[in-house]
């Protein structure tokens, strides 16, 4: 049996109803999901691999390397309020890995760059111009360049720290999906199951200046370590942003009334499952 750690933020944990239903008793904040993918890879391919999964949402990169978590559960005050919040701090995820393990999936980044900070001051700006222009990337586009520079440090280093602690570990590092359509326009201004109140201008700079240069510093880092590679998810879920018909990823809503705040649904985690479960049997093939 072959030892396999899950590491990463929400993307990895599930978090939302729409990845089904929380598995931990007691819960520890991180919102671990029973569809989110290392539990879907589990159920496919846990004849060959025994897995631990200490992906927790909110984690930033730093939080998988070596700083602990303050998970957040379900507290997003105004939206929502969780009962059991606070929770105790979570150890830093990298110490799950050790030097038995044979595959170490990980995905994260997004919390570093501040993608939920782009998404609520985008929202608030959007509706404070009526969804017109670009008042999004006018206010915070300058400091863009610096947020995917400090990904690309931390990364490196998380990377170099993953492998030292599991020399013979193939490592992972699982990109995002596509969120947003290239026609901007079919997210209908306004409505919450899509964007809310950001606008198609700044949707559009969000896909091209913030989340495909984030996938592109990940595989950036990836490609500098030897026991690392790259699994894209983007291209394949590219007619499954959050505006398309069959959506992989929720909106800021999913009706009648859970707040999901752009994470992806069981469907994207599936599509995940199978391009993660590929390259695991190619790590051990």
């Amino acid at each position: 049996m072959r030892q396999w750690v899950a590491l990463g933020d929400s993307y990895t944990a599930g978090v939302i109803p729409a990845a089904g239903n929380a598995f931990e008793i007691p819960r520890d904040g991180c919102e671990r999901t029973d569809r989110s993918y290392p539990q879907v890879i589990d159920r496919d391919l846990g004849s060959l691999f025994e897995l631990t999964n200490v992906s927790c949402g909110a984690a930033t990169i730093e939080n998988v390397t070596d700083t602990p978590q303050n998970p957040i559960g379900r507290h997003l005050p105004p939206f929502s309020d969780d009962p059991d919040y606070p929770f105790p701090a979570v150890p830093a995820q990298s110490g799950a890995v050790g030097a038995d393990t044979d595959v170490i999936t990980v995905g994260v980044g997004g919390n570093s760059l501040g993608f939920a900070e782009f998404l609520t001051k985008c929202a608030q700006l959007g509706g404070e111009n009526d969804g017109k222009g670009t008042p999004c990337k006018d206010s915070l586009a300058a400091g863009v360049p610096d947020r995917l520079k400090k990904v690309r440090h931390e990364y490196d280093r998380m990377l170099a720290v993953l492998h030292e602690r599991a020399p013979k570990a193939k490592i992972l590092a699982v990109g995002y999906p596509t969120i947003i359509p290239r026609d901007a326009s079919k997210c209908g201004y306004g409505d919450l199951a899509k964007f809310g109140t950001i606008t198609p201008g700044d949707l559009e700079w969000l896909r091209k200046d913030v989340l495909e240069p984030l996938n592109k510093a990940i595989d950036d880092s990836t490609g500098t370590q030897d026991a690392a590679s790259f699994v894209d998810l983007y291209t394949s879920s590219r007619d499954h942003s959050v505006c398309d018909d069959t959506k992989w990823v929720e909106g800021f809503v999913t009706l009648p009334d859970q707040l999901s705040f752009v994470h992806p649904n069981a469907l994207g985690h599936r599509n995940a499952a199978d391009h993660v479960e590929e390259a695991m049997l190619n790590a051990i093939g």
